[in-house]
């Protein structure tokens, strides 16, 4: 048995050298995990598979809070995360992985500073991948996370990025780093990921037009990221929920908070977002789809852990996982076929799209893709007690939603009425979910570890990187 023991030195090394079709398998690991994950079909019944929830400890000497993030078979994360309390020194999150073989046999120790940013947005980015135009980003924050979502989005779309703006709460050090990092790539990195001539900038509240500013970057976005621990919402729901705000989709991403005190997202971007419309008062041809839902990683984990989601007060059936709509097999066929010139898939007209679709339906235009929910309080009742994850099977207030494919592909209907109303329901959420607006929040998952940390170990010893003990028992 050979243990792979990785710095954060080995680990930044691996990752910012990633090729392009590295940075694509790992992706697609993590993309079938969290499906297994979202859908059931892990094998918790043989334990092979599982996924308790994660346990946090704080200190009120040092100010931090360490995270214990399992995984079996298993992982083992410890990440202490930064103070909300600015009385109290900063401490940069940090803390390692361990990884074990099914027997017990310890496989890697790896440093967990750069591969728990790299994770986290390695998941934002199997929402990235689908998204017909990324043009400009909009980033809050200048660290770790804010630069992995951007380094991976320059490294998997940088043919079609413009334009890089970062807005940070005060022109720190990381702010000005931030930048330095991306002026030193290779200048070959570049040119091969197709990013050359991308213009960056940073934007702090010391700038004299930076409510304007602000506005414009936020207006102009293709995607947001909000990668700062904020406790307050980091910009006006108003930019981007009344006309003009709508009439553009995004993508927005949110992964810097994860307690109920914390909070990126305005109440009513969320609110907005999972807005039901009875059937005569349809105005989405004026605005951006509207996919009724906000997309979460893990859904117990947003439920008890997600200061926007609580303080919105989303019910779970407004809620999705990542992991139920990254293996659709339209959306999979779309990436193969039409992704290869990514300028080209753009939708010319949301609203012409949309009306092509048969809105006779009520609630939101989700339901119109999943048929009809019910969000009647009997629906919101969770299996296990409360818990409002499913086992083996999704939770009753699921069941509208969960992966229509698996459950009409077990019935072999030969109806030509159903294959096209699934057809339609198919092409609604592809449109949704490249173009449309899409509202992501993570807090976090300790199988995103554990997927991710097997790949950096399969790739250091296959590029020798790092420290290998060769018989370590």
């Amino acid at each position: 048995m050979t243990l792979a023991v990785l710095s954060e030195d080995d680990v930044r090394q691996l990752l910012e050298n990633l090729s392009h079709d590295e940075a694509e398998t790992l992706a697609d690991t993590l993309r079938c995990a969290l499906h297994e994950y979202s859908t059931g079909t892990q094998v918790i019944d043989t334990g092979l598979v599982h996924q308790p929830e994660r346990t946090s400890i704080h200190s009120s000497a040092t100010g931090a809070t360490t995270l214990f993030v399992p995984s079996c078979s298993p992982s083992v994360v410890s990440v202490a995360s930064p103070s909300a309390d600015p009385s109290l020194p900063t401490t940069k999150p940090t803390g390692s992985v361990s990884l074990y073989a099914p027997d017990g046999h310890p496989i890697g120790f790896l440093h967990a500073h750069t591969l728990t940013a790299f994770r986290t947005a390695l998941a934002s980015t199997c929402l990235l991948m689908k998204r017909a135009t990324v043009r400009t980003l909009t980033v809050f924050g200048s660290g770790l996370q804010a630069y992995w979502h951007i380094r991976l989005a320059l490294m998997l779309r940088g043919n079609t990025i413009r334009s890089v703006n970062i807005i940070n709460r005060r022109f720190s050090d990381n702010a000005k780093l931030i930048l330095q990092k991306f002026y030193a790539v290779p200048a070959e990195t570049k040119q091969r990921e197709g990013w050359e001539a991308a213009r960056f900038s940073v934007l702090t509240p010391g700038y004299g037009e930076y409510s304007r500013l602000q506005k414009d970057h936020i207006r102009d976005a293709d995607v947001i990221y909000c990668c700062t621990p904020s406790t307050e919402d980091l910009f006006d729901a108003s930019i981007l929920t009344n006309h003009e705000g709508r009439k553009k989709g995004r993508l927005i991403v949110a992964v810097g908070s994860y307690t109920k005190d914390m909070r990126e997202l305005p109440k009513e971007l969320l609110l907005q977002a999972t807005k039901s419309h009875s059937g005569s008062h349809f105005h989405y041809h004026k605005h951006a789809l509207e996919g009724g839902v906000v997309i979460v990683d893990t859904l117990d984990g947003a439920l008890k852990e997600s200061g926007e989601i609580v303080d919105a007060g989303l019910e779970p059936n407004q809620l999705v996982e990542l992991g139920e709509l990254v293996m659709i097999d339209k959306l999979t066929r779309e990436e193969e076929g039409s992704f290869a010139s990514a300028p080209s898939t753009e939708v010319s007209s949301i609203s012409d799209s949309f009306d092509r679709l048969d809105l006779a339906s009520g609630g939101s235009a989700m339901s119109t893709v999943f048929g009809s929910t019910d969000s009647s309080p009997s629906s919101r009742t969770s299996n296990n007690g409360g818990n409002h994850k499913r086992s083996l099977s999704p939770s009753p207030h699921r069941s509208s939603f969960f992966h229509h494919r698996r459950t009409s592909s077990s019935h072999h209907s030969s109806s030509d009425n159903k294959k096209q109303q699934q057809q339609q329901r198919d092409d609604h959420l592809a449109r949704w979910l490249t173009s449309g607006n899409v509202i992501y929040k993570s807090v976090g998952l300790g199988l995103m570890d554990l997927v991710v940390g097997l790949e950096v170990v399969r790739l250091a010893r296959q590029k020798r990187v790092g420290c290998h003990i060769e018989g370590f028992s």
